[in-house]
């Protein structure tokens, strides 16, 4: 079992005096740990309206950073000390964004526009603005579904901006690999990083000098399709044989050339699909976006049977 300075004891205790004390349903109630962690409080946040929240010393701008990402309207119910006991305060976060956190305990954070009704495929709005061209949000949830993606997983994504910040959102107790070979790209990607408020994920240059074998292990890769990715599809399944891969290419090249390298990996494609989306435009003429290929692909199973 995972070590934690909040054993169960400590929780429940927690949970009884935020009960006794806060106007709070225990039944609607989501609890995060983030001692330690590469946990995703703001993500968390945004998508609950009630969070009970574990946290260490050591996090100067929690509040500034919560006000940033606009959950300046939320209520912090906490207790000055570490321990479930005395007198409770509370104040929205945009009147304690000067504060910071500088001893371990547990708040209550009550976010009345939580969206609950959070769905896969961010508008593009939401995004950071900077060197990077989004997919369309539709193509994106097409993408997400494709990647069929748990809580627990480790990603890594190449060149794919807005898709390594809705893994990460989804895949909170796992990491996202960012490999983002231009520098504005970097900075872009660090720039939603920040504003999401996004703990677990890990931005690197290149695929190079064995960068994979210092990070955690992928479950799945995403790779938009460049000339590169015969070394980037080499490289992924040396630290990961079982790995499996999507690929995304507008690319008519890179797409032929798929079948080929596939073969040469030892890897078998489990999907292909066309994406074609269109909207109407303010003059009410049909607008077409790019229309990408995905291919998805994963090693081969040794089916020979062992001899009697």
């Amino acid at each position: 079992m995972e070590q934690t300075m909040f054993t169960n004891e400590v929780i429940l205790s927690w949970l009884q005096y935020f009960s006794q004390n806060a106007p709070i349903n225990l039944a609607k109630l989501k609890m995060l740990d983030i001692t330690g962690k590469n946990r995703n409080l703001i993500p968390t946040v945004m998508t609950n309206r009630a969070v009970l929240v574990f946290t260490d010393a050591g996090h100067p701008d929690i509040f500034y950073d919560m006000w940033n990402a606009e959950l300046g309207d939320c209520e912090i119910w906490y207790n000055e000390g570490s321990d479930p006991s005395g007198a409770i305060k509370h104040d929205k976060v945009s009147d304690m964004i000067n504060r910071g956190i500088n001893a371990s305990a547990a708040m209550l954070i009550l976010n009345p526009n939580a969206a609950t009704n959070y769905h896969i495929g961010m508008e593009n709005s939401r995004f950071s603005c900077g060197s990077v061209q989004y997919v369309c949000r539709e193509v994106r949830a097409v993408i997400m579904n494709k990647l069929n993606l748990r809580d627990q997983d480790n990603i890594c994504i190449i060149s794919g901006e807005s898709i390594a910040v809705e893994a990460a959102i989804i895949a909170a107790e796992g990491s996202v690999i960012a490999v983002e070979y231009d520098r504005r790209d970097q900075n872009t990607m660090k720039c939603n990083v920040e504003k999401f408020g996004l703990n677990n994920v890990i931005i690197v240059e290149s695929l190079e000098n064995g960068i994979l074998d210092e990070l955690p292990v992928p479950d799945i890769a995403f790779i938009v399709g460049s000339p590169r990715i015969d070394s980037e599809i080499k490289s992924l399944l040396a630290v990961n044989p079982a790995m499996d891969i999507v690929i995304y290419t507008l690319d008519f090249e890179i797409l032929t050339s798929l079948p080929a390298l596939f073969r040469e990996n030892d890897l078998e494609r489990t999907e292909a699909i066309h994406i074609e989306v269109s909207r109407v435009n303010s003059k009410k003429l049909t607008e077409p976006f790019p229309a990408p290929w995905l291919i998805s692909g994963r090693r081969k199973q040794n089916t020979h049977e062992f001899d009697s």
